[in-house]
């Protein structure tokens, strides 16, 4: 069935899950909060003992580079995407440069220009990951503000640095404009969307004929695969690694300084946009299955679509796939027993076998993990696309911020939480930065984007119209419907 955000329980499926993640049980790590050695994979710091937890002062020192050193990428990663959980980013890089401005003296004159300039180059590094990765938390003027400071008091010492500050800043807000035009482009097809579809939902009597639909737009299952490919990719390339983190931000209760982290939480445009379009897929689907006046119709868009399911699947498109399957399985769509009786189910039932609930969607991750490894190999992007069922991956993420607490007893950072968080994360920002191969088709797009679709009051209204009602439940709904419209 379609998907909804909804703070904490953002999806639903029929099978629990329970992260395999060792949570750090209290009073293991040493008194003075250093990190200590624990199972399964974790960020580390240089040539030391992966970090399970320590305190927050200890994580942010291990992020401060230094004339000597600097910390791993994938502690980099880990600690930038889930430390807003504790402090706001501008608080984050405040910390930071005033640590380096302590340790390497850059408030004293004249400065030790060998000191700095065997310094400089780390702390440029970590500032070009972070407005690489995380270029989101520059919108912040505080952020960019920092980020100058810093950069202004190491570039007396060498004039490369202010070239490396323009092009970081240069950069920088390319990325943010790009950015900015992507949300407003989301935001204006989805006004667009709802703007046609609520007029035609508004009929609560038979549902008027629309003038298009699907097949006389695109009778080629590959083809429309390949689009939903765009449309899919396109949404994924908006979709930064903080909105997984701010999807299910909550106030640090250790911390009585926080502001209010309400804003933060808004910063999930992208991500609810992504949920938005699975939806809409789902009631597209629904609504080009039942609008045929005929049996014999309907049954071939059936067969249409279970054909660009499968294509989707051969694509390494889970997402589309399962918005196909979700919308086939609406129930205005499955009480269509006449109309399912003159279609070809065999390909149909082995795709529902591959994203089959069962067993924490077993065979579904068995079929994911083919896709990543195909994509590890691949020579070329259309063997790289792993598009994974979105809902599911938020679901794990949720569940495993809920199976275990960001702090420990004693205060600690549970540091192996979230380098779990970043593997998943990670593993799915590797994924959204490939190139869609395939070249576009704006009549399709425009269609995926814009064409009617019912309510589900509408989708009732058509399958009953299609094939009539079978029982006392299905005979009431029917004429409640049909009544509110008098």
């Amino acid at each position: 069935m379609p998907q909804t955000v909804c703070s904490g329980t953002m999806f639903t499926t029929s099978s629990g899950f329970s992260p395999h993640l060792a949570c750090a049980e209290p009073g293991e790590e040493e008194e003075d909060g250093a990190p200590r050695e624990g199972p399964g994979p974790a960020a580390c710091l240089a040539d030391g003992p992966p970090i399970t937890s320590a305190s927050l002062e200890t994580l942010i020192q291990n992020l401060v580079p230094t004339a000597d050193y600097y910390p791993e990428k994938a502690y980099v990663f880990t600690f930038l995407l889930s430390a807003r959980l504790f402090i706001p980013p501008s608080e984050l890089l405040s910390r930071v440069c005033e640590l380096c401005i302590k340790q390497q003296q850059l408030d004293q004159s004249p400065l030790d220009t060998a000191k700095v300039r065997k310094f400089g180059p780390k702390i440029l590094q970590l500032l070009t990951e972070w407005t690489e990765t995380f270029p989101s938390d520059f919108r912040d003027e505080k952020m960019v503000g920092h980020l100058k400071d810093i950069i202004h008091r190491i570039a007396p010492c060498d004039e490369a640095y202010w070239k490396t500050l323009n092009q970081m800043l240069q950069k920088l807000s390319q990325r943010l404009a790009l950015m900015s035009q992507g949300e407003e482009s989301i935001v204006k097809v989805s006004l667009n969307a709802s703007s046609i579809s609520d007029k035609l939902v508004a009929f609560k009597t038979k549902p008027p004929p629309i003038q298009k639909d699907m097949l006389s737009i695109c009778n080629d299952p590959y083809t429309l695969a390949q689009q939903l490919t765009h449309v899919e990719l396109e949404h994924l390339s908006h979709i930064g690694p903080e909105e997984f983190v701010q999807a299910f931000v909550q106030k640090d209760p250790l911390d009585g300084t926080q502001p209010s982290f309400s804003e933060q939480k808004k910063k999930t445009s992208n991500l609810e946009a992504y949920v938005r379009w699975f939806n809409r897929l789902c009631y597209l689907v629904a609504t080009e299955i039942c609008m045929p006046a005929k049996k014999k119709q309907r049954a071939t868009v059936i067969e249409f679509f279970i054909d660009v399911a499968r294509e989707c699947f051969n694509i390494g498109n889970f997402n589309s796939l399962m918005a196909i399957i979700s919308g086939m399985n609406m129930t205005p769509v499955s009480r269509l027993k006449k109309t399912w009786s003159k279609t070809k189910t065999a390909k149909f039932f082995i795709l529902e076998h591959q994203m089959d609930p069962t067993g924490n969607f077993y065979n579904y991750r068995t079929a994911l993990r083919g896709a990543a490894h195909r994509s590890q190999t691949a020579n070329s992007n259309r063997e790289r696309i792993v598009i994974p069922f979105f809902s599911l991956l938020i679901k794990d993420i949720y569940f495993l911020n809920e199976g275990c607490a960001n702090r420990l007893p004693n205060g600690h950072v549970n540091f192996e939480k979230f380098v779990e968080l970043a593997r998943q994360v990670g593993e799915f920002m590797t994924w959204k930065q490939v190139e869609c191969p395939f070249e576009e088709d704006r009549a399709i797009l425009h269609y995926l984007h814009t064409a009617p679709i019912f309510s589900e009051d509408g989708l009732y209204l058509a399958s009953y119209e299609s094939e009539s009602p079978e029982n006392q439940v299905e005979k009431d709904r029917w004429k409640a419907l049909r009544w509110e419209a008098a």
